[in-house]
């Protein structure tokens, strides 16, 4: 069975994160951790900084935006069906993340129409384009 953490005590949320699936490795949560992508309670934070039940974490991943209610705690990680019982997505946090999603489907992207490497043309006309 997953094992997790008293209640009272907290867990370190480098560890929480890396827990909860939200990162691969627990360094590349401390580095996020350590680079402001993750906030606690509205707070910049280290990730030495303990998480319990209740706290709400605001979490920069790339262009993915999440704001999550940490419901439970682990010291270990479980697999994903565990892991997504350890927090609660705010529903304005599901919203704004299936729009951004959908924006980028919509949105043009300019490199679609290229294949491979730019032609000599392509280039002169590349360099023919003014970035005002």
């Amino acid at each position: 069975m997953h094992e997790h953490a008293k209640d009272g005590e907290g867990v370190r949320i480098d560890k929480w994160l890396w827990a909860a699936r939200f990162f691969k490795t627990r360094t590349l949560a401390t580095d996020a951790v350590d680079g402001g992508h993750v906030q606690v309670n509205g707070t910049r934070i280290k990730p030495a900084r303990n998480v319990r039940p209740g706290d709400r974490i605001h979490l920069v991943l790339g262009e993915q935006r999440w704001e999550l209610i940490v419901q439970a705690l682990a010291e270990r990680r479980g697999s994903a069906t565990i892991a997504r019982t350890l927090y609660e997505e705010t529903a304005e946090s599901i919203a704004a993340r299936l729009a951004r999603i959908e924006a980028r489907k919509v949105e043009y992207e300019p490199a679609d129409d290229m294949r491979g490497r730019p032609t000599k043309r392509d280039r002169r006309q590349m360099g023919r384009v003014r970035w005002d």
